[in-house]
């Protein structure tokens, strides 16, 4: 299948990288998720994932999942990961952490990372936002065909298995688990945030990166930061972000995120204004404030192409534009 252009902007430069490694292993692959669910207050845990780019190394495991309790028995869970396999096992110690069956998964969003683990599930107890659905309807596919491509047997029995249930904002509870649901947007279309009532917790998918630096692929990074603003102003003790480790203050890394978009919005406006080309603008230097940030770089350059053509075009027109038909 040919790959969307959005779709593989998602996966991206990871894939010409691990081709070799993956060609290498695929003889002898006996490969096994890890995972370390850490308590994060009453029933609920949080699963790291690798602060990485997707390479065969990590098998795609690199955005967090949250499993939480319900008091009449079973789990529930936010996000599943990037494959059946990796979903199974995040299954299986959800179930023994809750003793029950996983009543319900919530997709924050539509990247595979977060998302192709569905497979591993009735589409019935999987939920998403209207919004999620269709970008999985549209991109689920091409995403899927990349992952396979990067991951390899990591991926085997994996295919794009779509929500059964939609997500409605306000409060929804399951099996005495009560939570709030809102729909956002702006790292994707969708973005869905669950607020945990019983531990204070947000879950804000990837409209929060922690020590970690934002991926851009489907971004809209003036709606970004309206949800950021929204998130902050939400009563809270804690928050668990996409990508990286808890934030026990529940603001330093909204903060965080709000602070990369901003900066990475200015730089690429004055890289154009400067006439840098892309390459250049992926070699800017980058502020001393996010030395600790993983992935810095490389996802700068990611942004770069996912943002560069079109500032151009907003910055640059065309010296025959308004111009009539040219002839004049």
């Amino acid at each position: 299948m040919t790959l969307s252009r959005r779709a593989t902007l998602g996966l991206l430069a990871a894939a010409p990288v691990a081709l070799p490694a993956r060609m290498a292993r695929a003889e002898t692959f006996a490969g096994r998720y890890a995972y370390d669910p850490q308590p994060i207050g009453p029933g609920i845990w949080l699963v790291r994932g690798a602060d990485e780019a997707i390479v065969f190394g990590n098998g795609g495991a690199i955005a967090n999942a949250v499993i939480m309790a319900c008091p009449q028995g079973g789990a529930v869970l936010f996000d599943c990961g990037p494959s059946l396999r990796y979903a199974q096992g995040l299954a299986a110690v959800a179930e023994k952490l809750c003793h029950g069956p996983v009543r319900r998964v919530f997709l924050s969003h539509l990247h595979p990372d977060h998302a192709l683990g569905t497979a591993a599930f009735d589409p019935a107890i999987v939920a998403a936002l209207p919004a999620t659905r269709t970008e999985l309807e549209r991109d689920g596919n091409g995403f899927a065909d990349a992952m396979y491509r990067i991951l390899a047997d990591w991926m085997r029995g994996t295919a794009v298995a779509l929500p059964g249930a939609t997500v409605v904002p306000g409060p929804i509870e399951i099996a005495g688990r009560r939570l709030q649901a809102m729909a956002l947007k702006g790292h994707s279309d969708g973005d869905l945030v669950l607020v945990d009532e019983a531990s204070g917790t947000i879950l804000a998918g990837d409209l929060v990166f922690y020590d970690r630096a934002p991926a851009t692929p489907d971004a809209n990074l003036a709606a970004w930061r309206e949800s950021l603003a929204t998130l902050a102003a939400l009563p809270h003790h804690q928050l668990v972000p996409g990508h990286g480790p808890l934030d026990p203050s529940g603001t330093a890394a909204i903060a965080q995120t709000r602070d990369w978009l901003d900066w990475l919005e200015q730089a690429l406006n004055q890289a154009v204004a400067q006439g840098l080309d892309m390459t250049e603008a992926g070699s800017l230097p980058i502020p001393d404030r996010f030395a600790a940030v993983k992935l810095a770089r490389y996802e700068l350059q990611r942004s770069v192409a996912h943002f560069y053509a079109g500032i151009e075009a907003q910055r640059l027109p065309r010296i025959d534009a308004g111009s009539g038909n040219g002839n004049g």
